[in-house]
């Protein structure tokens, strides 16, 4: 059984910083892409970054370059979300994604508030 289990998030004042860990269990972590989204409240869900397979390639959406960082343990079976400098608009849950055989399976998502 598939499982991704989001950790990490919480409550941090703006320019703070937070570390997001998704769990994988149930298939093979290390041939599958990783993403992470988010979504905030009114909002749609938007990617925010993902880390391929093998060379661990990674891409970012703008608003978010040079302050997150994406990687990945294989021995751990677990991908992180470094955040830097943290703004309220990156208030939102945040939720870890993979694609296996053209489904995609989700975790349940961790809350970041960023507020002062």
């Amino acid at each position: 059984q598939v499982q991704l289990v989001e950790s990490g998030g919480g409550l941090v004042r703006p320019g703070g910083s937070l570390r997001l860990s998704c769990a994988a269990s149930g298939f093979n972590f290390h041939f599958s892409h990783v993403g992470w989204l988010r979504q905030a409240p009114g909002k749609e869900r938007e990617g925010v970054s993902c880390i391929s397979s093998g060379d661990a390639s990674t891409h970012y959406v703008e608003s978010v370059k040079g302050r997150f960082t994406i990687s990945r343990d294989y021995g751990r079976n677990t991908a992180y979300l470094q955040m830097n400098s943290l703004k309220p608009e990156d208030t939102a849950r945040y939720y870890c994604k993979t694609v296996i055989v053209n489904l995609a399976y989700w975790g349940s998502g961790t809350l970041v508030t960023v507020s002062s």
